[in-house]
């Protein structure tokens, strides 16, 4: 079988799960769009939670190409490639008059009980993302207070990203994620300038 046709079964899935939702989209549905023949998607996939195990796989396979150098494409700071990565929800949200999710984010909402091999695939995205933000948070180096808590930092992150896109969803209002992500830069900020006061006491008393 031509891996071409998996792939096309593969993005079909993403775009409906994000469109309609992984309980809502159907087989049928998959195989409509994609004009795939049901014996080509069965060989590949035998069942829909199947297509779903795959388009997971995707996803964490595919974070540094699909996600995070599109979004960080000319941007070195590495505490502004946090925001830039944020950054790209939100367009996402503008350009879909919020109703864009992230599509890690959606699945975990909508799929309440997730078969172990689902529940693991969900988690294993969650965790590559926010380690993504971890790398920047290291290379940030002297920046942040030493005492700072990286690992719980990067997935607070995460937090205030999938937070900020669910109430602009709901409320059909990006002013929400804008909220949010003001405070996180503000938080931001504070760490950037406790840092900056402790190495002038530092100095200071040398």
């Amino acid at each position: 079988m031509n891996p071409a046709t998996r792939q096309r079964i593969l993005v079909t899935a993403m775009e409906l799960f994000w469109e309609k939702g992984y309980g809502s989209t159907s087989v049928a549905d998959i195989l409509s769009r994609s004009q795939v023949h049901s014996g080509s998607l069965y060989h590949f996939f035998p069942g829909k939670q199947d297509v779903l195990v795959g388009v997971l796989e995707f996803y964490r396979d595919g974070i540094e190409e699909n996600l995070l150098n599109p979004n960080w494409a000319g941007v070195d700071d590495p505490i502004e490639r946090i925001f830039a990565l944020l950054a790209g929800y939100r367009n996402y949200l503008v350009m879909t008059e919020c109703t864009y999710g992230c599509p890690i984010g959606s699945l975990a909402l909508e799929i309440h009980e997730p078969d172990p091999r689902v529940r693991e695939l969900l988690a294993v995205n969650f965790t590559n993302w926010s380690n993504a933000i971890e790398r920047c948070l290291d290379s940030a180096g002297d920046r942040l207070p030493p005492a700072t808590d990286r690992p719980a930092l990067a997935e607070f992150v995460l937090t205030v990203m999938e937070g900020g896109v669910m109430q602009a969803r709901t409320h059909r209002d990006i002013g929400y994620f804008d909220r949010n992500i003001s405070v996180l830069r503000g938080h931001f900020e504070l760490l950037e300038q406790r840092r900056a006061a402790d190495i002038a006491l530092d100095g200071g008393a040398r």
